[in-house]
């Protein structure tokens, strides 16, 4: 929680900075030894969980406003990013106002806005994330999407909303492209897929779609080492695979 010095030097500089009444918050998806992960803020003195988020500055494409929010965060220039949902519920904001309503004039407080929040997902590469706290926050971390802490407001809201939008994609556009590493087996896309859809797919099944679709290049050589029949190791035609985002394909899993 802020102190009411704090508050007052952050609400005037947002007034002068930002749009008012909205704000971007984002889901943040990795994907790290068979497990999806979420980033997290830990918020200074409250020990409370938060998504990633911002406000959009006075004259800034929402685009734009998304990617920065994200570099500062993660690091990284170059992110998926798909906006998904707005959400504007009106007392969305209201632990928030509560909180400070107390402290300063309503006039002077920048949490007396009704906020609108643009929801957005990015699909990142986990071992190349350097995470990173905001003003707000103690901590920036990564932490499994099957064991989360509560989160605040309606961020609990936003990240299923989101995880449910990642799920409808794969029925109509590829995955893995920035989650998996370089070069990948069979086995371990697939369990990529299980993992976002929470079920057990058929592994025949799933290579021959996944070849079907054309987006899959097979180095020469099985993977070195380990057991007699190693897997073959994959890469992502990005040409054919950046088509089929635009495209799309047919069918569901």
């Amino acid at each position: 929680m802020l102190t009411e010095k704090e508050l007052k030097e952050y609400c005037a500089g947002a007034r002068e900075n930002y749009l008012a009444h909205i704000s971007i918050d984002c889901v943040v998806f990795g994907f790290h030894e068979g497990l999806m992960k979420v980033l997290l803020l830990e918020v200074k003195d409250e020990g409370e969980w938060y998504l990633p988020g911002g406000f959009l500055l006075k004259k800034e494409p929402i685009e734009m406003a998304a990617n920065r929010i994200l570099k500062e965060r993660t690091g990284l220039d170059e992110i998926f990013l798909q906006q998904f949902h707005v959400f504007g519920d009106p007392d969305r904001s209201k632990q928030h106002f509560d909180m400070y309503k107390d402290m300063i004039a309503p006039e002077e407080n920048w949490f007396t806005n009704r906020f609108l929040t643009i929801g957005y997902y990015a699909l990142v590469d986990f071992c190349e994330t350097n995470p990173a706290p905001d003003q707000f926050a103690a901590k920036c971390s990564w932490r499994d999407l099957n064991d989360l802490p509560e989160l605040k407001l309606d961020h609990a809201l936003i990240l299923k909303t989101a995880l449910d939008t990642l799920r409808l994609q794969l029925n109509y556009q590829p995955i893995g492209y920035n989650l998996m590493p370089k070069e990948f087996t069979m086995p371990e896309l697939q369990k990529l897929y299980e993992t976002i859809l929470d079920k057990k797919l058929d592994r025949r099944n799933f290579q021959r779609r996944m070849l079907g679709f054309s987006i899959l290049t097979r180095s020469d050589q099985p993977r070195k080492g380990g057991a007699h029949k190693a897997p073959y190791l994959y890469s992502f035609d990005l040409e054919n695979y950046k088509a089929a985002l635009t495209e799309g394909f047919k069918g569901g899993w």
